[in-house]
């Protein structure tokens, strides 16, 4: 037995390790030739390690951990979107409400309401600075909780930050492995969410909240498998208060609930109340933020994400190109209105029309759904991903893995200053996306049939 085959495992772990310490501490966003090669060195160490015959469970959980820990002291590199994280906390912190306050406002007015006011302003930016913050309820507490450990120190939030996710994470870990072992499918799949470098890098490396939302998911799932729909709702309320996209899964119950061969008005209350109990528990959660300016405040800013920005989008992207063809200008107002429109007719099409009453069933249609509406949206940022690279380890399509992988072609757009996004590496993304997309599509007959 040769030298690499007999340590192998232990090998990829250490390069991998050292990869990871380079991107966390030596990485510019701006250096997208060096961003490239980490990106596909990370991940092809990723997949040697997955696929390996001699790696135990407890090394690969023990790489999870160990993997994350690296990057516990770094300042994110890839987002900027922390700066604005750890500024809502704050203000929260000094009992403001930061769903009624522009950051932008305060350095006008030449205020410093909170620690560091000038530089988190610096950092997030223009642009997020003159928004209101579009971040839920629990996401804020995350936030708030690192005011409360560090309202002074930028590095003490973000460490703050930074073991929430990775609590998440652990969580995501547990709960993932009990919701496939009950499945009857390998609980090794929960490893293509948990050591994908994407995950790693993205979310405990760059601050982003998706696995908090993904852990109260993946419990909600659970607890709906085990037939606990109660409890089950409540989960899933506090999933769509860190991250407001559960709420496309909401139609989706309803052949969960209404099913052939039982009485339908029993089944029809069953699932009112547990829309009740999601929606209910939800407005609970916004309810000490609430006020007449905070709906108009929230509701602007969630409206921006459909008519003004445009980022690593596929067919909006050609919609925009019909659209300057015909008008002259871009119509992204009304693009972001009729995609909208086609997300929610697509999610009623799968939601009559498809057997969605087994749990592998009801995972797969909602993997299908996210995709639709990332298919067609306007700004598709890389941690979007994470919601159904999650979802397809329940299913028998690795079409989400690909694209965690083929998203790092949309940094590309860093390395100009300003930010401007070069179409042929969009391009270049999701042919390969789409090439592999189809190919799972027929060898599995269609997206209908499991």
């Amino acid at each position: 037995m040769s030298f690499f085959t007999k340590y192998k495992d232990v090998l990829l772990i250490l390069i991998s390790a050292v990869l990871y310490f380079v991107f966390a501490y030596s990485l510019e966003r701006t250096e997208f030739k060096t961003l490239f090669f980490l990106w596909c060195t990370l991940f092809g160490c990723f997949y040697l390690l997955i696929n390996s015959k001699t790696i135990g469970t407890s090394t690969l959980i023990a790489s999870v951990l160990f993997f994350r820990i690296l990057f516990l002291f770094a300042i994110p590199n890839l987002s900027q979107d922390f700066y604005r994280f750890i500024w809502d906390g704050r203000i929260l912190f000094e009992g403001l409400n930061p769903y009624l306050s522009l950051p932008e406002s305060f350095i006008k007015q030449g205020t410093q309401p909170i620690s560091d006011t000038y530089r988190l302003y610096a950092g997030m930016g223009e642009m997020n600075g003159s928004h209101y913050t579009n971040y839920p309820p629990i996401n804020q507490l995350c936030f708030l909780i690192a005011a409360l450990l560090s309202s002074k120190s930028l590095l003490g939030s973000i460490i703050v930050l930074r073991v929430i996710i990775m609590m998440a994470d652990i969580g995501i870990l547990f709960f993932g492995r009990k919701l496939l072992a009950s499945l009857n499918l390998p609980k090794k799949n929960i490893f293509w969410y948990a050591l994908n470098p994407f995950i790693i890098i993205e979310m405990t490396g760059n601050l982003h909240f998706e696995p908090v939302m993904l852990f109260f998911l993946v419990w909600s799932l659970y607890e709906l498998h085990k037939q606990k729909w109660i409890l089950s709702a409540l989960l899933l309320a506090c999933s769509i208060s860190v991250k407001l996209i559960p709420l496309l899964m909401l139609p989706l119950f309803y052949q969960w609930f209404v099913r052939k061969n039982q009485n339908w008005s029993t089944s029809f209350k069953k699932l009112s109340l547990f829309y009740t109990i999601v929606l209910s528990t939800t407005f609970l959660l916004f309810l000490p933020f609430y006020t007449p300016e905070f709906l108009k405040n929230y509701s602007n800013s969630i409206s921006l994400w459909f008519q003004n920005f445009e980022f690593n989008a596929s067919f909006y992207y050609i919609f925009r190109k019909i659209g300057y063809y015909y008008s002259g200008y871009n119509e992204i107002a009304i693009i972001g209105k009729v995609t909208s429109l086609l997300t929610f007719i697509f999610l009623m099409i799968v939601t009559f029309v498809r057997k969605n009453n087994t749990m592998i069933a009801f995972i797969t249609v909602s993997l299908f759904g996210f995709c639709f509406y990332y298919f067609t949206a306007s700004t598709v940022h890389p941690w979007y991903l994470a919601t159904p690279l999650f979802l397809s380890i329940f299913t028998k399509y690795r079409f989400p893995i690909i694209w965690t992988i083929v998203v790092i072609f949309s940094y590309q757009a860093y390395s100009n200053m300003p930010l401007k996004e070069n179409l042929w590496f969009v391009l270049l993304e999701y042919f390969i996306l789409y090439s592999f997309f189809i190919f799972e599509l027929r060898k599995t007959s269609n997206i209908i049939k499991l």
